[in-house]
């Protein structure tokens, strides 16, 4: 009786040549590749530790407590010395506070901002030469409610029932330098306004009768 060999099978089960494995070329290194991922992981970490080193390093700001009008001058009372990361931003520094107080609010800033010496001059515009302070004592209806130091407001004429005159804007763009309290009656109390001086007579005679209102003008700020 004749036997025959069976073909040897490997593990894998394959027999014979398909058993041998196809030559894999080597792979090709790209040192160049290798080299920027590897500056590219380093300038990471590196930003980062600098991000965390500033984060910790503390400044003393300016930080206006209360609305300043352009043209305004910085009083005390308007802001305070708030402790914040060093962030690079040219921000006010609280030793250069007595040179703030010196100094005029170049455009209109709200409460909570930062101050930056960009917001500051010198002289002002709105107190020079050719301006006049002028004070409203203002009847309920005559203001809007919520009117505040820092606003900008049209002066109107308003004439009297009897008279014949039409109402004519006096002052265009007047800044609200001061705002009282309200009187008993419920009125706006006595509100200060900036106008040119050639029209600050005009505006007092109105005044004196009761024939002057002020419309706020928001996106003049």
């Amino acid at each position: 009786m004749r036997t025959s060999e069976k073909p040897v099978v490997n593990a894998a089960g394959l027999s014979g040549p398909a058993s041998r494995k196809l030559p894999v070329p080597p792979r090709e290194r790209k040192p160049a590749l290798a080299a920027l991922a590897v500056l590219l992981i380093l300038g990471g970490a590196l930003a980062t530790t600098l991000l965390v080193m500033r984060s910790g390093d503390r400044i003393s700001a300016v930080r206006v407590t209360q609305q300043i009008g352009a043209g305004q001058q910085f009083t005390e009372q308007a802001i305070e010395e708030v402790q914040i990361a060093d962030t690079g931003i040219d921000y006010v520094n609280w030793s250069q506070r007595q040179q703030v107080l010196k100094s005029f609010a170049a455009v209109t800033i709200l409460p909570g901002t930062l101050l930056t010496n960009n917001m500051g001059v010198k002289a002002s515009a709105e107190l020079g030469p050719g301006k006049a302070k002028v004070g409203l004592a203002l009847k309920p209806g005559q203001a809007p409610a919520g009117l505040q130091k820092g606003d900008r407001v049209q002066v109107v004429h308003v004439p009297a029932r009897t008279s014949q005159a039409e109402s004519r804007v006096l002052a265009q763009s007047a800044l609200v330098f001061s705002v009282g309290e309200a009187g008993r009656t419920g009125g706006n109390g006595l509100i200060t306004v900036i106008v040119d001086s050639s029209v600050s007579p005009e505006v007092l005679r109105y005044a004196s009768s009761g024939e002057i209102a002020v419309a706020e003008l928001p996106g003049a700020r």
